[in-house]
């Protein structure tokens, strides 16, 4: 197969890096909280890292993927309470509407998918770890991490002053007016229980998790210390992935992943699509007109790093797409791996650079409509293989 190595952007360097791996890569992708699933923003994300994992299997590595739920949050809660159902049966419900448009969508399914939930006992020795090296405090039944005990907090990645993080971190949940905190953009780790709520034992009394120390104990769990790639959208660039690097570097040392993704934010309506606006666009009614090899080439149409702009003139593009690729899906034939050298190398060349699914698409639909055979061949085994599309979906 192509020798060339693949390259990512990565926030860590803020540069364009060749990436350094060996088997088995380590990826986790921050999942979904599951009180409202599943929207465009949703698809977009998770679709594109589905990519490069295909693509990375193709490239002949071994690949272990971890895509975490948070099913314990003020958010689950607050629509649990709303809706007047039990927030556990809540979360069972969007979990399984997520898996039936990933299904739908054609997205592997994750090596592993660990429920915050099912992992307390994780989390709760992980605060402990940050107690004892003194970047911890408790105080009134929580514990928060002390941002000011670690120096490089929010360098990292987001590399802004105290006021900007602070101003960000408010805009995602944060409460800075918590009479328990010693400085307001201390973060939670372990909070106390609140009557009605669910709860958990721990040794500074019954709580539950705080969001951002729930991926660090689950990635640590399953990938170990360190691992090759950290993913989730650029919202969670911070706080959320900051606080993750500030756990663990505080912890045991090591930066919790080499490389770092972040995908483009969805757009609608003039407004970021998102829950708390309710301007969103779900899977579910897109696939009720649609076939999910044209939702898929409507994300994969955009490049996984850039914001845009959802509007229905970018279905109509993709099913364009899709059917000139309607030549494919027939050949019985098997391709070398010296077609798929000579001619996907364009495909690929594209796709190893910043994963570059735009012109990755143009150049997999010239190799289709190429009237060769071997050609075809090599189209058809790519667009399974790494694009993800399917040739049993009925074309409308």
């Amino acid at each position: 197969m192509t020798s060339s190595l693949p390259k990512l952007f990565n926030p860590l360097s803020d540069s364009l890096e060749i990436l350094d791996l060996t088997s088995p890569v380590g990826i986790y992708v921050c999942g979904i909280t599951p009180y409202d699933t599943t929207h465009l923003g949703h698809a977009f994300t998770y679709t594109s890292y589905d990519v490069l994992v295909r693509l990375l299997r193709f490239l002949n590595y071994e690949v272990s993927y971890v895509q975490n739920i948070t099913d314990i949050d003020d958010d689950v809660l607050l629509r649990a309470g709303t809706l007047g159902v039990d927030w556990k049966d809540l979360g069972d419900r969007e979990v399984e509407k997520f898996r039936h448009d990933a299904v739908s969508l054609n997205n592997l399914p994750p090596d592993v998918m660990p429920r915050a939930t099912e992992h307390i006992n994780e989390i709760t020795d992980f605060v402990g770890q940050l107690l004892a090296n003194n970047v911890a405090y408790e105080s009134e039944g929580s514990v928060y991490f002390e941002v000011k005990r670690a120096g490089s907090f929010g360098t990292r990645l987001f590399r802004r002053t105290y006021d900007e993080q602070l101003s960000t971190a408010n805009k995602h949940g944060n409460f800075p007016d918590d009479p328990a905190k010693r400085d307001p953009l201390d973060f939670v780790l372990w909070q106390r229980t609140k009557q009605g709520e669910p709860s958990w034992p721990s040794p500074w009394g019954a709580g539950r998790p705080g969001w951002h120390i729930e991926c660090s104990a689950m990635s640590q769990r399953y990938l170990g210390n360190s691992f090759a790639i950290h993913g989730g959208g650029s919202d969670l660039l911070f706080p959320h992935h900051e606080c993750e690097i500030a756990q663990a570097e505080f912890s045991h040392g090591e930066l919790p992943a080499k490389y770092w993704m972040h995908t483009g934010m969805v757009h609608y309506e003039g407004e970021k699509m998102s829950k708390s606006l309710g301007n969103m666009v779900f899977v579910a009614d897109l696939l009720s007109e649609h076939t999910g090899n044209a939702i898929r080439l409507c994300l994969l149409a955009q490049h996984y790093r850039e914001p845009w702009t959802y509007e229905a003139s970018l279905m109509e593009r993709a099913e364009a797409i899709e059917a000139r690729l309607s030549v494919l899906g027939t050949s019985q034939s098997d391709v070398s791996s010296e077609d798929l050298e000579s001619l996907g190398c364009g495909v690929l060349d594209a796709l190893k650079d910043d994963m570059n699914t735009p012109l990755a698409l143009t150049e997999l639909v010239q190799l289709a409509e190429s009237g060769e055979r071997n050609a075809q061949g090599v189209a058809e085994k790519l667009a399974s293989s790494i694009f993800g599309l399917r040739w049993d979906q009925s074309k409308r």
